[in-house]
């Protein structure tokens, strides 16, 4: 086995392997390091890579598996750590100078929870400063750039991990979603990412930021792999009082259902949105495979996202001028801060109380509306984001207009509506442009039914696989300006 194939292979398959010692864990960790060392530099996904410490602990799952241990459902499996997750011992940034040099003492519960399933840590994948934007470049290590095309974002604000997994650097990644920040750049990067529903895995320990709105999940090259992250990471815990208990059954059960006779509800644009034409082509045809595959797809109108922007960017935006306020006045540690973090930290520093508190009065109105309307389908189908991958260094970081049509900052955007409601929502891959860059489809599902949104993802993946399409990496002529 060649270390090109140990690189491309999926963790379920990894896992397999070790297990039945045709793949040893330091071959497979080894064989990921040097492709980071080799690749790298040019993308920027890694923060921190801890190859030494990464293979000590590889020897070590080795010789677990050569004493006939038992042996966790990630044995022996290298994997990335997004920069929010406490890593104990491990340089923990936030993707922000402020926590530069910050070590933590313990590990995050998503954490703490794969290395008890035996994976071996390769490093921290960057991130926003504090995960407060959907591009990902900061003030401590610069740029990620996008594997499919270097000129261009790979989204945010789990663009390391995406980056990471899509460029064969890790297998899964963990990743975190607030706005959309999993699925956003798994569509840029063409990965599968999944937002679970809100408190299926809990957020602990973790600075404070976004209580109200982060979703810890997954992103990996295949759903399974997901599905088996997933169902390590799920369930109850004291430290998060949000914090939901496991399902049952594994996910990964899900997986092999079709999806014959289910409903399912196609909006190109939330009723809100612009798409743009290529991106909705690809999308449409998505959703029609689902019908060849003997479900029922009905377009449908939706009324109730309409205007929620601007009370997303409200509970936003409050959370993060709150978190930044335990750090101190502005004036003292603004020149540490990103531009753009700063200005949407200012905006809301004479909001009243009460507007913050009619913010969340609508995200409360919207959680049922979605879910009264889902009593009516087994899922939605909407585009991830309106766009491909956008280019790097734009003055307002987002696009302005699409085909044409100018556009707000979110006009483009499908992904916030379920940090709102907490919905269970993914991106799957569902097809390139012309100019090869990937294009995303979000499903939607019930409340706290990740099944169907696995079982979907699935079925899709089945119908319209992705997993042989990798980047070529060469990067483009004046990639690097």
């Amino acid at each position: 086995m060649t270390s090109q194939e140990i690189c491309w292979m999926s963790a379920t398959d990894m896992a397999a392997k070790i297990a039945a010692r045709e793949l040893s864990p330091v071959e497979a960790t080894a064989s990921l390091i040097e492709r980071i060392e080799a690749v790298d530099p040019t993308i920027n996904s890694y923060v921190t890579v801890v190859a030494e410490q990464a293979l000590a602990k590889a020897r070590e799952a080795e010789d677990a598996v050569m004493r006939g241990e038992e042996l966790g459902p990630l044995h022996g499996v290298p994997m990335a750590i997004k920069d929010t997750n406490y890593t104990m011992g491990v340089r923990t940034t936030m993707g922000s100078k402020l926590m530069e040099d910050f070590v933590p003492n313990e590990d995050s519960i998503n954490v703490a929870r794969l290395k008890k399933a035996g994976i071996v840590i390769l490093g921290k994948t960057s991130t926003p400063e504090f995960a407060g934007k959907g591009v990902t470049e900061n003030l401590v290590s610069g740029i990620t750039r996008n594997p499919w095309d270097m000129r261009k974002t790979v989204g945010g604000s789990s663009g390391g991990s995406c980056a990471a997994v899509a460029a064969g650097m890790a297998p899964i990644a963990t990743a975190s979603d607030a706005g959309g920040s999993i699925r956003i750049p798994a569509s840029c990067c063409g990965v599968f990412g999944i937002k679970p529903q809100f408190g299926r895995v809990p957020n602990y320990p973790v600075f404070h930021l976004w209580e109200y709105l982060l979703h810890e999940g997954a992103v990996s090259r295949t759903v399974e792999d997901a599905a088996l992250m997933m169902d390590v990471i799920a369930g109850q815990h004291w430290g998060d009082r949000y914090s939901i208990p496991a399902q049952p059954d594994s996910f990964r059960k899900a997986l092999h259902r079709d999806v014959r006779g289910l409903k399912i509800a196609w909006s190109p644009d939330l009723g809100f949105g612009t798409v743009s034409r290529e991106v909705r082509e690809i999308c449409e045809a998505a959703a029609k495979m689902f019908f060849d595959m003997g479900a029922e797809v009905e377009e449908v109108d939706v009324e109730f996202f309409k205007g929620l922007a601007d009370d997303f960017s409200t509970c936003f935006s409050v959370e993060l001028a709150a978190m930044l306020s335990l750090f101190g006045p502005m004036e003292d540690i603004g020149d540490k801060l990103h531009p753009i973090i700063r200005e949407r930290a200012d905006r809301v520093q004479d909001m009243k109380a009460i507007d913050y508190l009619r913010a969340t009065f609508a995200r409360r109105d919207l959680a049922a509306n979605v879910s009264r309307f889902l009593l009516d389908y087994d899922f939605l189908v909407t585009p991830t984001i309106g766009i491909p991958a956008w280019p790097i260094g734009l003055p307002k970081v987002y696009v302005e207009e699409v085909d044409g049509k100018p556009v707000g900052g979110a006009d483009w955007i499908f992904t916030f509506p379920f940090n709102m409601t907490g919905h269970p929502a993914a991106n799957v891959p569902v097809g390139w442009t012309r100019d090869g860059l990937p294009v995303g489809l979000q499903i939607v599902g019930r409340s706290a039914d990740e099944a169907m949104v696995f079982r979907a993802s699935a079925a899709l993946e089945r119908a319209n696989p992705w997993i042989g399409r990798r980047p070529a990496l060469a990067p483009p002529e004046n990639a690097m300006s």
